[in-house]
């Protein structure tokens, strides 16, 4: 495995999608050595906009689509069955909930496919005294989205939640475990969306992505993707490799 990390640290204020130029800039310097060394294994991407440069780092590396995945929502899922443990007072291992699409802005937190221990979310929010489920909805998937800009304006940079994120996908490679996890890879006609790398559940093992796992979207989950998708792809066309 190879994992890049270099890329331009984002500044308060700033988004994500900001990087682009600075960090395609950076990895034109970087992958094209990568590919001089007839690379074979993985190549995980954790510099941010990650969709971006994991799609970048593919086309310039010339690996196969499955070896080049980005670390993707990992740390927001996280955040997300963190928000949600709190909220319902449950462990957050029991709770099975993604937030998909882009890391950044315009991701979305996958509410229609969302259980607790199989049980569906706003029954087990009923069982717990919780009513008021789009207000509550709301707060979790904003605190969960604000929560990497509210890091970044305390301590200037985030550490510690990458840091975890990218030791559990190295596992779930370096072990051939099979797991599924919201990783990054380059999306071919799901929900009509291609050409551009979004985080979507994966079964990840040694050789990177397997497959994508066939998530239930409602209508309006999907159309938030696919312009979440229309975002990514409008910045790197002006950005172009």
């Amino acid at each position: 495995m190879i994992i890049v990390t270099a890329g331009a640290n984002q500044k308060p204020g700033e988004t994500r999608l900001d990087l682009v130029k600075k960090n395609i800039s950076i990895f034109k310097s970087i992958i094209p050595e990568i590919k001089k060394r007839d690379f074979n294994g993985v190549l995980l991407i954790v510099a941010n906009p990650v969709d971006i440069l994991t799609t970048v780092a593919q086309k310039l590396s010339g690996l196969p689509e499955n070896k080049v995945i980005g670390s993707g929502t990992v740390l927001d899922t996280a955040r997300l069955k963190y928000e949600l443990g709190n909220h319902l007072n449950v462990d957050s291992r029991s709770v099975h909930a993604f937030i998909i699409g882009e890391h950044g802005d315009s991701e979305i937190a996958a509410w229609s496919s969302a259980n607790v221990s199989g049980i569906p979310l706003n029954k087990f929010c009923e069982m717990r005294g919780h009513f008021n489920h789009d207000e509550a909805m709301k707060r979790i998937a904003e605190n969960v989205k604000n929560s990497a800009y509210e890091i970044i304006e305390k301590k200037k940079a985030t550490y510690y939640g990458v840091a975890m994120a990218v030791k559990r996908i190295c596992e779930a490679i370096v072990r051939d475990e099979k797991s599924i996890l919201p990783i990054s890879s380059l999306m071919k006609g799901d929900f009509g969306i291609e050409g551009i790398s979004l985080s979507m559940p994966a079964i990840v093992g040694k050789d990177g992505v397997e497959c994508l796992v066939p998530i239930q979207l409602n209508e309006e989950e999907i159309s938030k993707l696919q312009q979440s998708a229309q975002t990514l792809k409008n910045t790197l066309s002006q950005n172009e490799v």
